[in-house]
């Protein structure tokens, strides 16, 4: 649900082709309801077009830059050969994001027995604000159970919202990964690699795997880079302390 009646010059948009023409496609675009866009030809492809419907046809899913809004007759002109590939995937994923950020949002009014419209008024245009969009709140919120309360959101929703998200987004995360180098000349030394070794995997969010000997690759996955620095900063600490005790060596490089 979108506060503003009309797209804005240069923004990217998602539209469903519904009639190709000639000289040109009509667009209706997704985000903005009972709102039509149009491509003339020359801006459907780079070059000369020839037969427009080798580039586009009903039914079509469409990225589309703005190029000219009228606003007293409610025209939209678009492009769709100044969009590039990189544009027109993240544009995509953005959308999808959107579209499920406002099903879940349904899903919150529904659990607490509120219009949806209610809700936006009350919380959901200041959550945009925040998170840029619902789908983020919902993500941030799925990650950290505070986020909403450190932004300064209060109300019985709160906890609705949190229940939401856990129960529907697995929050992202990041991987890293490194070197780690142990030996041990004991004669049970490989008993104290083992062992070294799953020190560093008492954290659930760190794997080891046999690189070929001495080296074993240590992964970490988590929220955030940061965690995951401080996870893995541990978990190598932990190895390295134990096969140090007993007379091996241990070093970590960071890959």
């Amino acid at each position: 649900m979108r506060p503003s009646e009309l797209p804005d010059a240069g923004e990217l948009v998602i539209g469903t082709v519904k009639k190709v023409k000639d000289f040109g496609v009509t667009v209706a675009l997704d985000e903005y309801p009972d709102m039509e866009g149009f491509i003339h030809i020359a801006e459907v492809a780079s070059g000369w077009v020839k037969y427009i419907r080798d580039y586009i046809r009903e039914g079509q899913k469409v990225v589309c830059k703005v190029i000219r809004v009228e606003s007293g007759k409610g025209v939209v002109n678009l492009s769709l050969k100044q969009v590039n590939e990189h544009q027109r995937r993240e544009k995509i994923q953005e959308w999808k994001n959107e579209t499920k950020g406002e099903k879940l949002f349904e899903i919150l009014a529904n659990r607490m027995n509120k219009d949806m419209k209610e809700c936006y008024e009350a919380f959901g245009y200041k959550l945009i604000k925040k998170y840029d969009s619902l789908y983020s709140a919902f993500e941030k919120a799925s990650a950290d159970q505070i986020t909403l309360e450190e932004n300064g959101f209060t109300g019985e929703w709160v906890k609705h919202f949190i229940e939401v998200a856990k129960e529907n987004i697995v929050p992202p995360s990041v991987g890293i990964t490194g070197l780690l180098e142990i030996t041990c000349p004991l004669p049970d030394g490989v008993k104290h690699i083992k062992e070294a070794l799953s020190k560093a995997e008492l954290s659930k969010d760190v794997v080891v795997r046999y690189v070929g000997a001495p080296m074993y690759r240590i992964t970490v996955k988590s929220s955030d880079y940061k965690n995951a620095e401080g996870i893995l900063k541990k978990a190598v600490e932990r190895a390295i302390t134990y096969i140090r005790e007993h007379n091996g060596k241990g070093e970590f490089h960071r890959k």
